[in-house]
């Protein structure tokens, strides 16, 4: 990608969000007035005016194969089925298969490292303890932040002052959750131990609300859209979320690719960063195309316009890449330290340089 030195990197990346848009958003609907009514909605969206400030890399000849391992059973990651449905991936030069691993994020971190998939998009703070033990996965961009709450019971005497939470049970659905990680360090920085004035409680998420009802437990920390339907139907309380105080421009889900495939094929590694934020960009300004995408995976339960107000509560337009990404890892790196999830040795700073690639800038 040609080097635009007058401009922020952030600016740079949301310029691909429309970019070609035109035609991969072909694969969504047939040549009708209802698709130009989208084109032409897409064409009065201030960042589909911005000029392309670079061409999509797009490999000559045939496309390049690759595996991308993902959850998705989890909203958030939508805007990978847009990628590969609105031909986002195919503009850049990719064929990608993908791999619906479900919730096993070790696995699926396991895969990526081993070659089983070239490359995944995962929870950062599932991802970065295997990380730190020497997992060949390296970090290329974030996609979003936003898809984890912590939510409690009113009647238990749960309020939104974190506060509230001393001496009640949390339910999470392992004890190395994403959810509980975070919610762990928020409790630290607002002075609260999490290891001492609450306890954590291991339940199915599907029976969170039973969970709660029974007094077994006051709260719980889950991702979404579980989190946010069973708040709505139960009518509790949301406490807290990842984008909660300094965390509100930081990013919770990453794009880890194989060591090997990064160092042998950096522009293949930079086609996919790109093609993801694109995705991304697609998602933050128009939901209603990722929760298309979604619907196949989506709980029978949860309607379209739930789904919707969900994805407008994520950051969808926040997907850091290069130094900005590696600055938000390091400062995580920081925090899981403070909670005893990572090594005390770590350094923080090395960490991120070692995990993190700036792809987009070779």
């Amino acid at each position: 990608m040609s080097a635009v030195p007058d401009l922020p990197r952030r600016r740079l990346l949301g310029a691909l969000g429309c970019a070609g848009l035109a035609l991969p958003l072909a694969g969504f609907m047939p040549l009708s007035a209802e698709r130009r009514a989208f084109e032409a909605m897409l064409a009065r969206d201030p960042l589909c005016r911005a000029p392309v400030l670079a061409a999509a890399p797009g490999a000559p000849g045939a496309p390049r194969k690759l595996r991308l391992a993902f959850n998705a059973t989890a909203i958030c990651t939508s805007p990978v089925e847009v990628a590969r449905r609105s031909g986002i991936f195919a503009k850049h030069g990719l064929e990608v298969e993908l791999v619906n691993f479900g919730a096993a994020t070790e696995a699926l971190l396991e895969a990526i490292a081993t070659r089983k998939a070239d490359a995944g998009v995962g929870m950062a703070l599932r991802w970065l303890k295997p990380m730190e033990m020497g997992f060949d996965v390296k970090i290329t961009g974030g996609t979003h932040g936003g898809c984890m709450r912590l939510v409690g019971n009113p009647a238990a005497g749960i309020t939104t002052d974190l506060n509230s939470l001393r001496g009640k049970t949390i339910a999470v659905t392992d004890m190395a959750a994403p959810d509980k990680n975070f919610f762990s360090m928020l409790l630290k920085r607002r002075g609260i131990d999490p290891d001492r004035d609450v306890t954590w409680r291991v339940f199915p998420a599907h029976v969170f609300g039973l969970a709660l009802e029974r007094g077994e437990a006051q709260a719980y920390a889950l991702g979404d859209p579980i989190a946010w339907t069973l708040r709505r139907d139960s009518n509790l309380l949301e406490v807290a979320t990842n984008l909660s105080g300094e965390w509100a421009d930081r990013a919770c889900c990453i794009l880890g690719i194989s060591g090997g495939l990064v160092k042998e094929e950096p522009k293949t590694a930079r086609a996919l960063t790109q093609a993801l934020i694109e995705a991304q960009q697609v998602s933050a300004h128009h939901p209603e195309v990722a929760v298309d995408a979604f619907l196949t995976y989506a709980p029978a339960s949860v309607k379209r316009d739930d789904l919707i107000a969900i994805m407008r509560s994520h950051t969808h337009g926040h997907s850091p890449a290069g130094l900005d990404i590696r600055r938000e890892i390091e400062l995580y790196a920081e925090e899981l330290k403070s909670v005893g999830v990572m090594r005390a040795s770590t350094d923080p700073k090395r960490f991120a340089e070692r995990v993190t690639v700036d792809v987009l800038s070779a």
